[in-house]
């Protein structure tokens, strides 16, 4: 007779259920399957008809076509030469072709806890894992937490149908943010969201009111949180990166770094 475990019927039934219902977070909630949507010359990912995550234009399929995606890229600011990178949530993969086509020196890990995402990388043209590129399957929050002083940028985007997860939201998460950067790193959050605010309180208390910032997006209902572990960088960093880029990078990222730079500031 069968008994209830992983080889008894209890655990075949287990095992089929979850194959019907699909991948869940880490907290239990079951993910939603993606589609790709196409148009006019452009792709979209999409978890509903109404809602896209990420958009890419075919015709140019590295350009970072939505703002905050260049602005959150103003974390390297913070960067050493060859910085480590971390990623919460690939989506369409916009920041990590720019990346990895554009910036040789960075070397990416990219955290992302839907399979049926990751599954379509090739529709967006997102490289495949190499030296200078990892996509992980894993709990980004979980991950993140385990990696204690590893990256000197943290890229944080994570979005589901319904907005950002609560357990990329807390101040827990911050805190293991905060402690999964470099002694000088830094770390942005898009922040699509109604409760922005409560976001900034949180990283204030977690990084300290001086190392916290929060721009608008002109076009889009966007913001963009930063927040370091160190010193504000120094004048003229933005003109440097932008100059050591080549033209085509430098033309995406070159105004918004400038506009961070200008933006944070001086300390007290």
């Amino acid at each position: 007779m069968g008994g209830s475990g992983g080889h008894g019927s209890g655990g075949w039934f287990a095992r089929v259920w979850r194959r019907l219902r699909g991948p869940v977070d880490a907290q239990g909630k079951r993910l939603r399957k993606p589609f790709v949507r196409r148009g006019r010359g452009y792709a979209s990912l999409q978890f509903t008809r109404n809602q896209t995550q990420s958009r890419m234009r075919m015709d140019d399929p590295d350009l970072l076509l939505i703002d905050y995606t260049r602005t959150m890229l103003a974390a390297l600011l913070w960067a050493p030469p060859a910085p480590r990178v971390g990623m919460i949530g690939l989506g369409g993969g916009s920041q990590v072709k720019f990346i990895h086509r554009h910036l040789p020196a960075v070397r990416l890990e990219v955290v992302e806890n839907n399979p049926w995402v990751i599954d379509l990388r090739g529709a967006f043209g997102v490289p495949e894992d190499d030296a200078r590129l990892q996509v992980i399957l894993d709990d980004g929050a979980g991950f993140i937490a385990a990696r204690p002083g590893r990256y000197d940028v943290l890229l944080v985007d994570g979005y589901d149908e319904t907005g950002i997860p609560p357990m990329l939201a807390s101040e827990a998460f911050y805190t293991a943010c905060r402690e999964a950067l470099a002694p000088r790193g830094a770390l942005s959050v898009n922040l699509f969201c109604a409760d922005a605010e409560t976001h900034l309180a949180r990283l204030r208390r977690v990084f300290g009111a001086q190392r916290v910032l929060l721009l608008d997006e002109a076009r889009m209902k966007n913001r963009v949180a930063f927040a370091w572990r160190g010193s504000r960088p120094m004048r003229g960093t933005a003109r440097r990166l932008s100059a050591a880029m080549a033209a085509s990078a430098s033309a995406q990222l070159g105004p918004v770094l400038e506009r961070v730079e200008r933006a944070i500031p001086p300390p007290r």
